[in-house]
C-alpha cells in the first residue's frame, strides 16, 4: 500500500479506503496507519472525526 502512495495515489488516504486496498477490516486499517504514524512513515492531516486523512510524511 505504501509503494501505491509513492506513486502517485490519486486524492486522500483514509483508514476506510486502507482497508479496502489491504482486504481488512477497519480496525485492522487504524491499528496499521497508527503503527505507520508511530514509525514516522505516514502523518495525520489536520482535520480530524470521521474525515481524518493521512499522508506520507516528507523524506526530508
Amino acid at each position: 500500500v505504501i509503494n501505491r502512495l509513492l506513486d502517485g495515489f490519486e486524492g486522500k488516504m483514509t483508514s476506510s479506503k486502507w482497508a479496502t486496498l489491504t482486504k481488512s477490516s477497519s480496525d485492522t486499517a487504524l491499528r496499521d496507519i497508527n503503527d505507520l504514524i508511530a514509525k514516522g512513515i505516514m502523518v495525520r492531516e489536520p482535520g480530524g472525526g470521521r474525515s481524518t486523512s493521512y499522508a506520507i510524511s516528507s523524506l526530508d
